[in-house]
């Protein structure tokens, strides 16, 4: 079976820290994928890894039939891998609507422009000529996905989206996930909210001090069963 994303017995982390041991994902065209797991399980570090800002020490990241372990960030990011980063990193200095602009660097074709991106997120359209620094949280936060789509990806990694954000502001943004997936962007989404995690996605894989502890379609997934694979212990 051909995977858009198939990561195998992947090695990975800083230095001579191994955050990652032989993590094996795959990910389905047009599905969405939940990672989850405590803090410091390597969530992060698995999607720095599939975007190329992690070292990797063994295993493979296939993409599209390409192994790209090796290939740059850059490289990456014009094939069709973006990230949107926990924290946001938008650029303060700059308007919403340079925000976006920079976010199209990779020139990649595809539906995602500002007016397209404006009207998924309509709270942006009024804020485009504002700087970035007075946004609110949750605006912020549009801004950072809309910038990662103005690349036009086909495989969008999003960093823990509800991070320090309202519960009403984090269902809003979780909102438009299927307008995103509709548009045909295949979506892996790191998330601190589990059930959250299982109400927007396909299928589950839950890390465990950098392994992984579960695999299985969202709505197999029970109590015990997540449980267990979160903390390594029987309920």
């Amino acid at each position: 079976m051909s995977y858009l994303l198939e990561v195998r017995d992947l090695v990975a982390g800083y230095g001579n820290f191994r955050a990652l041991s032989n993590v094996s994902i795959v990910v389905n065209e047009g599905e969405t994928v939940a990672v989850v797991g405590a803090n410091g399980a390597g969530k992060t570090t698995m999607l720095r890894a599939i975007l190329g800002q992690v070292q990797v020490h063994g295993g493979s990241i296939w993409f599209r039939g390409e192994d790209v372990a090796t290939v740059s960030t850059s490289r990456r990011v014009q094939q069709g891998i973006t990230l949107v980063p926990e924290g946001r990193h938008i650029f303060p200095s700059l308007t919403v609507r340079e925000n976006l602009l920079i976010g199209g660097h990779a020139r990649r074709s595809g539906p995602w422009t500002v007016e397209k991106v404006v009207q998924t997120f309509p709270l942006l359209e009024p804020l485009l000529d504002r700087s970035a620094a007075k946004l609110s949280g949750g605006e912020q936060q549009a801004l950072a996905i809309g910038r990662a789509l103005m690349s036009n990806p086909s495989l969008l990694l999003f960093d823990e989206v509800s991070l320090g954000l309202a519960p009403v502001v984090v269902k809003q943004l979780y909102a438009t996930l299927p307008e995103v997936t509709r548009q045909g962007t295949t979506a892996v989404v790191v998330e601190q909210d589990i059930h959250q995690a299982i109400a927007m996605s396909t299928r589950v894989y839950c890390l465990l001090e950098g392994r992984v502890s579960l695999s299985a379609l969202s709505s197999e997934i029970n109590k015990e069963k997540l449980t267990e694979a979160y903390f390594g212990a029987k309920v």
